[in-house]
């Protein structure tokens, strides 16, 4: 490996960062902790960290010269291994002297056994940040490799809080009470609510386009190229599936049965790896039932797609698949665990229920649109039935546009628009 070309990379991130003009998330990285973030490409993880060097720099602590960014997929650095990473340090103290630089390492899921040089670098002393987009960097080997030194964060696209502050709307306290602020986020809704909440298309007309150019980059970035996947067509028909199913528990073996019946060949190992890539590489997550036994729970589950532009683009008016797709994302961001799962559906015995969360005793639906009375009586039938088996503190009906309050047996059931229960 060319130590000039490392030398290069390192200059020229400190030249991009001090110049590049970021919209802050709220985020906060403490100053004696390690971190690994982890999630879908363009989620923003690379622009924390600059986030993170900024502010770094503006507090007056650190120079430019203390900071060490690498990002993994520079193609000038594509055939580096483990065994050259210990260059990078050298590189940099070569090029401003001894000392410990805190170290930025980005998408470094790219280079295999990574994780033992950053706890090496973590025992010296240094703070070190790093990013991936497979989940994979969530294992318990990489964790027991890394010891208790770092603190995982999965980093999603931007909320719908965070869409409206990069559009200069800052919803105060009360301010569905303010005719301005409340006519203002009703009216950016509906974008966020089709295109999803990857920053960089936000400013495009064309962010369909942009969209699918990033949809083929996991596929055959992250899956088809990663994996050596010889038929891609079958994984693209799995993931059309998988959005058609969005709202539906669907086993495994059901898959399975829908691609053979048109005439491919697949096995139900096949279809269970990949499964598995599409949530290594954070392009789709599932949730299990409540009341299924732990057997179950692993396969049939019920799958999202991480962002709703992304699940849009298979989708001809889907609103109502969009709906709650976006309600289990923001119900992940609130629930995330990466050891054990927080956020269930549950179906049994008749009661079909969107979501729950045990710990906060919240039941929760979601319906685009409660007008037809045979949709309000089971969306309600299905709460009222549920808090006779598990009492709840919380149900909910989040509607695309809908609002009223309702009591019924004593259980007091919210029904509230998506854009403003979003931003409770």
């Amino acid at each position: 490996m060319d130590k000039n070309i490392i030398k290069t990379i390192i200059g020229e991130k400190h030249h991009e960062i001090s110049r590049i003009d970021l919209t802050t998330r709220p985020v906060k990285y403490e100053d004696a902790m390690s971190y690994v973030n982890v999630g879908i490409r363009r989620a923003g993880k690379s622009w924390l960290l600059y986030q993170d060097i900024q502010e770094r720099i503006r507090a007056g602590g650190n120079r430019l010269e203390d900071i060490l960014y690498i990002n993994f997929e520079d193609e000038r650095i594509a055939d580096m291994t483990s065994q050259d990473l210990g260059l990078i340090i050298d590189c940099h103290q070569e090029m401003f002297g001894p000392g410990k630089p805190m170290i930025y390492l980005d998408e470094i899921q790219n280079i295999d056994g990574w994780a033992k040089f950053v706890r090496r670098l973590a025992e010296s002393k240094h703070r070190i940040m790093v990013t991936g987009s497979n989940a994979k960097m969530l294992s318990k080997e990489v964790a027991s490799t890394l010891g208790g030194s770092f603190v995982v964060r999965e980093v999603l696209p931007f909320s719908w809080r965070e869409y409206l502050s990069y559009h200069g709307v800052i919803p105060g306290l009360n301010w569905e009470f303010e005719p301005d602020t409340r006519l203002a986020v009703r009216r950016h809704f509906d974008d966020f609510f089709q295109n999803g909440g990857f920053a960089e298309s936000f400013p495009l007309i064309g962010k369909r386009e942009w969209l699918t150019s990033l949809l083929q980059k996991i596929l055959l970035g992250d899956i088809v190229t990663r994996h050596k996947i010889r038929n891609d067509r079958q994984l693209r028909m799995l993931v059309r599936k998988v959005a058609d199913n969005v709202m539906q528990p669907t086993a495994i073996a059901r898959f399975e049965h829908i691609i053979k019946s048109t005439g491919e060949k697949i096995s139900m190992p096949t279809v269970k790896d990949y499964l598995e890539y599409l949530e290594e590489c954070y392009l789709v997550y599932s949730i299990p039932n409540y009341a299924s036994p732990d057997s179950e729970q692993e396969t049939l589950r019920k799958r999202y797609f991480m962002d709703n532009g992304l699940l849009n683009l298979y989708l001809y008016k889907g609103e109502t698949k969009l709906l709650e797709n976006l309600v289990a994302l923001q119900l992940r961001r609130q629930w995330w665990n990466p050891e054990e799962p927080k956020l269930f559906y549950y179906k049994h015995g008749g009661v079909d229920l969107d979501f729950y969360v045990p710990e906060a005793r919240m039941a929760i639906q979601a319906s685009y649109n409660l007008a037809e009375q045979d949709t309000r009586e089971r969306e309600i039938n299905a709460l009222v039935d549920f808090n006779k088996a598990f009492p709840l503190e919380r149900a909910v009906i989040v509607t695309y546009d809908q609002e009223e309050t309702l009591d019924i047996n004593g259980l007091t059931i919210e029904i509230i628009p998506a854009w403003k229960w979003l931003l409770q």
